[in-house]
């Protein structure tokens, strides 16, 4: 039972009834007192001569009783204060006693923010190397102020360690620097953080990069039948010697090849289907397979020793490395070009050498449109017609192209397609 003693705690409205003298001398006796200082909060002073203050207010409909401390801890003035902050969010329809939980959650470090972030992106990230990449980028921000709370880390922090790789990597800057807004963001969300995501507006601060953009060495694609008959006489191994000249000729890029597993291959169709979750766009492409794919596949199987990887490293567990390309290409003493440099060879060749369709080439490369109302009208890969495609570009590749069979087949596909087509 609550006991009410005072002639000022029989006011049926007090204010400010309480002075820090009389919060200092109040007693209780053998029965607990509650002393009312105005608006709702009152002391309550134990048997026993424990003194703390208690709010009681109405919450949605219903009297609530909130605990604000202890005297010893809570000053009146803060007391009050706290008391008129509470009644505020409940007399606008909020929960004060949630809006204290809220703010009495513990707040992460920055590390404990960004690998919760991580984790709640896992699904997204196209395979391991991107995940590892993702958190593994942050690693300076981590260093430097890992173990800051996420509400304690400011611009200043951020631009300290953005700086001296801004000019120097560029790319990897950029891409830090967006998910560090994506840490800042979700952390706002679940509200450890107030105010402006400290990631905005440093890009106006930071030198603005060159508009250079490098692209990946490639060969000229006349060059490419050339490359191939060497790549076949190195000393690469023949398992890397067959992937590397499925990768030149499927026009995929490297990580499609050195993952790709039996289950996504039918050389009953001549189809390579490489499932969304491989792809940089995040679509399934289908790869029309020539005749000399298949040949490659079946050499491969032959070699693979029953591994769930089309092209298995030593172990037959893994797929070969990513530095296995890199390698063969060393040792023929080719460090002029890159292996994904041929698929710009293959566009170079299909606009200089086809008059296949400009769409056609971009869907046999898995290249997304970028006009985003033309995407979405766009339903067809136009497999049959890529079909086509690959088959020339592998007869250019292996010698046997004739341009009477190249114009035919890029005039079948663009009669298709609707267009007008010159006679030969």
């Amino acid at each position: 039972m609550w006991e009410v003693m005072g002639e000022q705690e029989r006011r049926r409205h007090p204010q400010k009834a309480l002075t820090a003298r009389a919060v200092q001398t109040a007693r209780a006796g053998d029965r607990a007192r509650r002393i009312a200082d105005g608006g709702g909060l009152y002391l309550f002073v134990a048997p026993g001569g424990a003194k703390s203050w208690v709010l009681r207010t109405v919450v949605k409909g219903k009297r609530c009783d909130l605990g604000l401390g202890s005297v010893t801890l809570v000053p009146l003035a803060d007391a009050r204060e706290e008391a008129r902050r509470l009644r505020r969010i409940a007399r606008t329809g909020g929960d004060p006693l949630a809006e204290r939980r809220q703010e009495q959650r513990p707040v992460p470090t920055f590390e404990q923010a960004a690998r919760q972030v991580h984790a709640g992106h896992e699904a997204g990230f196209r395979n391991e190397k991107h995940k590892k990449q993702w958190l593994a980028s942050l690693s300076g921000v981590i260093s430097a102020s890992g173990s800051k709370r996420v509400d304690a880390i400011t611009s200043a922090d951020i631009l300290a360690v953005l700086s001296p790789q801004w000019l120097e990597r560029p790319e990897t800057a950029r891409r830090v620097l967006q998910r560090l807004r994506v840490i800042f963001d979700w952390c706002k969300a679940q509200g450890y953080c107030a105010g402006d995501n400290p990631t905005a507006g440093l890009t106006k601060v930071l030198p603005k990069h060159r508009a250079s953009k490098t692209h990946h060495a490639a060969l000229p694609y006349p060059e490419v039948p050339a490359f191939l008959r060497a790549l076949r006489e190195s000393n690469a191994s023949a398992l890397v010697k067959l992937a590397f000249e499925l990768t030149v000729l499927s026009a995929v890029r490297t990580s499609e090849t050195l993952l790709a597993t039996w289950s996504e291959v039918d050389l009953s169709t001549q189809t390579w289907t490489i499932p969304s979750e491989r792809m940089k766009a995040g679509v399934e492409h289908r790869v029309p397979l020539s005749s000399r794919c298949v040949e490659i596949l079946t050499e491969a199987q032959a070699l693979a020793d029953g591994s769930h990887y089309v092209f298995p490293g030593r172990s037959g567990t893994k797929p070969l490395s990513g530095m296995a390309f890199l390698m063969a290409l060393r040792r023929m003493g080719r460090n002029d070009v890159t292996t994904h440099g041929f698929r710009s060879s293959f566009r170079d060749w299909a606009a200089e050498r086809t008059n296949f369709p400009r769409a056609v080439c971009e869907a046999a490369l898995a290249h997304t449109l970028k006009d985003k109302t033309e995407a979405a009208y766009h339903r067809t890969d136009l497999f049959d017609r890529r079909r086509e495609l690959m088959a020339a570009w592998a007869k250019f590749v292996l010698g046997q192209e004739t341009s009477r069979n190249l114009d035919q087949g890029s005039i079948a596909a663009r009669s298709s397609l609707g267009e007008t087509v010159p006679k030969l």
